[in-house]
């Protein structure tokens, strides 16, 4: 199925996810889930106006206010449905107000006069956008001389667990081949090194976050399973939809999972990738 007749089905625009009530509260529960990982290198203690690129639901905007006080934050998404979901979550923080700006705007072509931004932030977008160097070209130009970037995304060559499960690395596979389909890449995050340097960033550095649970931790593996179980069925729909996977394939990988959950030998390993860069 082509991408335009996937965002007829799914919405105004082909998102691997959907836009869902229930995916959305997902996304927040995300962005709290991961936040310790996530944060743990990002300082923008002393920065004041915030380009937030891909701020969905407000998940991260949210956590943003709360970790960095002085900032202002200029949120954009190219999703209505996202950003109607983010305006109501910001409307109820006190955190917010007077502090965000939201906007519906194509991430490839931002509508700001050059150097309007002291800092820019990415999280989970690029790999959902066709040309995520064209993106970091408006990005750099937005931002002010000296101006820091922080881009985090996924690499999901990464993902395994053992024991093996054959319909959960069938299910993942076409996954990621749905992602590409949709013009997204989930492998992005290995790029992240050279894409901004390619667009004139400088100073640019990586860091690989990994995830390597077993028996030492059984609690925080448990709960790591959940949050991939979570986002792994988050694409259920559009995956049979688009005839990548069959109902069979999609209850072997359930059955696995909760088999996985039982398992006291279980081990899971996933990294993703996070860059900093100066404009």
């Amino acid at each position: 199925m082509q991408t335009e007749q996937l965002a007829t089905l799914f919405g105004e625009f082909p998102y691997l996810h959907g836009f869902s009530p229930a995916e959305q509260a997902r996304l927040a529960r995300q962005a709290r889930f991961l936040e310790s990982e996530l944060y743990r290198d990002i300082d923008l203690a002393r920065c004041c106006h915030l380009l937030e690129v891909g701020c969905g639901v407000g998940a991260q905007t949210e956590i943003l206010l709360r970790r960095f006080p002085d900032l202002r934050i200029t949120g954009i998404d190219y999703s209505q449905q996202q950003l109607a979901s983010a305006r109501a979550r910001l409307l109820e923080n006190p955190l917010a107000e007077g502090r965000t700006e939201l906007m519906q705007m194509d991430a490839g072509h931002l509508a700001f006069a050059p150097a309007s931004f002291d800092a820019a932030f990415l999280c989970w977008v690029l790999e959902h956008v066709p040309e995520p160097e064209q993106v970091l070209s408006e990005v750099r130009r937005v931002l002010r001389p000296g101006g820091r970037v922080y881009a985090t995304e996924v690499m999901n060559a990464t993902f395994f667990v053992s024991p093996y499960s054959p319909h959960l690395q069938q299910y993942w596979l076409a996954f990621n081949d749905h992602q590409l389909a949709l013009g997204g890449d989930p492998f992005v995050g290995v790029k992240l090194g050279q894409m901004p340097l390619r667009q004139g960033f400088r100073d640019v550095r990586t860091e690989v976050k990994t995830w390597h649970l077993d028996a030492r931790d059984p609690r925080r593996r448990h709960e790591v399973l959940l949050y991939w179980s979570e986002l792994l069925l988050s694409a259920v729909e559009q995956l049979l939809a688009s005839g990548r996977v069959d109902q069979a394939l999609v209850a072997g990988m359930q059955a696995e999972l909760a088999q996985l959950a039982k398992d006291p030998d279980l081990v899971l390993f996933y990294s993703f990738c996070q860059a900093s860069a100066h404009a």
